[in-house]
Formats: structure tokens, C-alpha cells, sequence
């Protein structure tokens, strides 16, 4: 168990009763959300569900604007930005009063660990001088050996939940999915991951105790739909009563299910 895993209460189904009340997203006016990495598979959901709240949406990302035609882009602040140089970025930051981190990336150790540790660590730092109220960040579940292939991804995902959870005691909120599935699009292409997501996830939704097995648990983790990746994620960003710590699959997908009050 990891540092933060001590520290953090992990959210799950029968695990704490909060996991299971209904919360309210009906947005203020002023909420102004910003998605770090919002053009991008999970991050292009959670805008679309922030603008569905009623919220103000930014995003920060290198490139900027995604290449996406659909209309509910036009109602987001794109912006171009390198975490890893978060002083350029204080004046986004200072307006915004959630912010969710999409920001990740595969690659060498080195580079991994940038992107989902030191990229990640800078965005809440420069958070909690701006005076933002909540955070989210889209973290990863374990998936033991796995862990170890990758290390850069997982070191620097565990050592950005540990900054989360010492800045951010009581607005801090992880998630922790596996396999996320839905309609990725890559250029001019769609990839339908739930073909195969949707149905591992109805089959293996029912195997929580095989994740318990040495060595070959992690592979009984269900995938999650983006959708409720994004669903989840808003509303731990707009809800105050919405409770910090980790959250895994099995919480993700029971928060996911709920609607809103």
C-alpha cells in the first residue's frame, strides 16, 4: 500500500456511506472550471459535462483547440500551455475555482514521470497560490506487475496523489479508473474501444473479490465508460459535500450511475 493510500480515504462501493448520497450539481453562475488536458480522450468528456452543469469551462493543453467540429467546443476557453512552465499559467489559474487534471502520457521513465508526476505536482502548486477551492486529478488504478513495466507512469501519478492529498486535505479527489472505454478519436479516426470495454466491464463488474488474487488480481479490474469518468469528475470539482480522497473503479462506477438532485 502506497503513502498516499494510508493517508487518503479510498471511496468505494460499501466502503463509506457518503459514496452513495446524491449531490447537488446545479452550478453557480460564477463556477469557472478549468480541465488541464481538455482536448484529449477524457478531458474533451469532462468539458462537455462541465458545459451540461451550467459551468464556465477553460482549457489548458500544448495544443491548444482541439480538431473536433462538434458545437459544444465553441463554448470553451481553449488555451495553449506547458504545465511544466506553470508560471505563464497564473492568470488562468487565478480564475477558476475547480480544477480537474487530465494530464498524462506514456514514453520513457524520465518522460512519464514529467508528464504525470512533475507536470501534474506544478498544476496544483500553482493552484493552491491562486487560491483554487477544489482539485480532482485522473489518476490510475494498479495494476501490480504492470506498475513495474511502466514505473515512470505510476511513480509520477502516486507522487502527484501525494501532493493532491497534502495541498489539497479537504478538496483533493483522485480517481482511480482502469480501462477507460468509449469512442476515442485519433485524427480523422474513431476508435470504438467499448466494443471490447462494455463487455469486460458488464462481465468482470462482478469479480471484486478475483482483484484480491497475488499477481493476477489487478487484471480482474472492470474498465469504466469515459462517460462516467466524466461524470464523477465533475461533480467531485462542483460539490463541496462531494468527499476528498481516492476513489476507485468500483466507487467511480456507482457515482457514475447516480443522477444529480
Amino acid at each position: 500500500m502506497t503513502t498516499t493510500s494510508r493517508n487518503v480515504r479510498l471511496l468505494s462501493t460499501g466502503s463509506n456511506e457518503a459514496t452513495a448520497g446524491k449531490f447537488d450539481t446545479t452550478a453557480p453562475p460564477t463556477e469557472k472550471l478549468l480541465v488541464l488536458g481538455g482536448n484529449g480522450f477524457v478531458g474533451s468528456h469532462i468539458c462537455k459535462e462541465a458545459l451540461e452543469h451550467g459551468l464556465t469551462v477553460a482549457s489548458i493543453s500544448r495544443s491548444g483547440r482541439p480538431s473536433l467540429n462538434d458545437s459544444w467546443t465553441n463554448d470553451v476557453l481553449w488555451l495553449k500551455g506547458d504545465l511544466r512552465s506553470p508560471d505563464s499559467l497564473k492568470h488562468a489559474f487565478s480564475e477558476a475555482t475547480a480544477v480537474i487534471s487530465c494530464v498524462g502520457g506514456f514514453g520513457s521513465n524520465s518522460h512519464m514521470y514529467r508528464i504525470n508526476g512533475t507536470a501534474n505536482i506544478n498544476a496544483i502548486k500553482a493552484a493552491v497560490e491562486q487560491g483554487v477551492k477544489r482539485f480532482v486529478y485522473i489518476s490510475a488504478a494498479d495494476f501490480g506487475l504492470v506498475n513495474y513495466i511502466i514505473r515512470g507512469y505510476y511513480d509520477g501519478k502516486r507522487a502527484t496523489e501525494a501532493e493532491l492529498t497534502d495541498k489539497f486535505p479537504n478538496g483533493g479527489v483522485i480517481l482511480r479508473p482502469g480501462f477507460i472505454h468509449g469512442t476515442r478519436r485519433v485524427g480523422n479516426i474513431k476508435l470504438p474501444l467499448s466494443v471490447i470495454g462494455a463487455p469486460l466491464e458488464m462481465v468482470l463488474q462482478h469479480t471484486k473479490l478475483l482483484t484480491r488474487i497475488p499477481l493476477i488480481g489487478p487484471l480482474f479490474i472492470p474498465p469504466v465508460k469515459v462517460t462516467s469518468v466524466a461524470k464523477v469528475a465533475v461533480r467531485a470539482a462542483l460539490d463541496p459535500q462531494f468527499p476528498p480522497g481516492i476513489v476507485d473503479v468500483y466507487g467511480i462506477r456507482q457515482h457514475g450511475h447516480h443522477k444529480s438532485a
